[in-house]
Formats: C-alpha cells, structure tokens, sequence
C-alpha cells in the first residue's frame, strides 16, 4: 500500500487490474482532457506491464498506482506522480466513468497532498483543461494556486497549471 484514504486504498498495479484498466483506458470521456487516445486491450496490456516494471526501476520518475475501494476491493482509477518536463512533481488521477460523482477525487486529492508531504515534497503540481471544472475546483479547493494558463501543444487545448507549495 502507497497510501489510504477513508474509502480508498492507493497500491502498486498488478497484472489482474487489466480488466479495470482497459475500461479506464478505452473510454474517451474519461480521456477527453487527457494526452492519451484510447487504447485496445493489447495496448493497455502492455502499457499495464511497463508501469508495474517500473517500480522496481531506480532511476522511475512516474509513478502509476491503483485506486482501489476499501469495501470491496474495487478498481476505481488510478493516480499519478510523475516528474513533469521542469523535474517538478506533478499529480494526476483519472476514475472509471461509473465511478464518477462518489467524490474519489476529491479524496484521492487529499490523500495524495498528505503523502507528498509525508515523503518530504516542498511542492506539487497539477495541470487541468479549462474545460474540466471539476477538477479546478479540487485543486483550488485544496489551495492550489494558478500558476499559469497556455494552449497545450499535446491536444491543443488552453490549459492551467496549478501549484501547491507543501
């Protein structure tokens, strides 16, 4: 376990989360405001394999991991930290479209503000498609401050990047 939550269990992946995985991965509403395009189950196999190999990397700067439910054991998402292009630390998290409206996210958030600190980060990232308000509002909910607004040159949409100095 990386980390927990009240409902949440955050944990390394492991190979049986595929089928999650690929529900996550090949739905394009929840990739809308993501740089990834949907992916095939061969795909999402593969890329699933590369990240559990990357745990055991020295030198990994991205951390995938598991948003699993505590009452049932349920893949629910998964929540990112990665090193951004600057080497700042940036979060991220995307959720199985029928898990929507639960507030994970939120919680996920503020899970994964505690962690950070915990582990000694001074600062994190976050960077959010104007169009997904739902996700401003949880960065600001939890203090983040704009930073700064661009068109990403990924999908070409304007953008915000968030920082909350920890």
């Amino acid at each position: 376990m990386i980390f927990e939550t009240e409902r949440l269990t955050i944990r390394e992946l492991q190979l049986k989360d595929l089928e999650p995985f690929f529900e996550l991965e090949s739905n394009p509403l929840v990739l809308q405001y993501a740089t990834g395009e949907v992916k095939t189950l061969i795909e999402c196999n593969t890329e699933l394999k590369e990240l559990i190999d990357k745990y055991t990397d020295p030198g990994n700067d991205f951390w995938i991991y598991a948003i699993e439910r505590k009452s049932d054991k349920e893949f629910v998402g998964t929540v990112a930290l990665i090193k951004d292009e600057d080497k700042n630390d940036e979060i991220g998290y995307r959720f199985i479209q029928r898990f929507w409206g639960n507030g994970y996210a939120t919680e996920t958030c503020e899970g994964l503000i505690a962690y950070c600190k915990s582990i000694g980060m001074k600062k994190i990232i976050g960077y959010v498609v104007n169009e997904n308000v739902a996700s401003a509002k949880i960065l600001i909910r939890f203090n983040f401050q704009k930073v700064k607004e661009f068109v990403s040159e990924d999908i070409g949409l304007p953008e915000t990047k968030y920082e909350l100095i920890l």
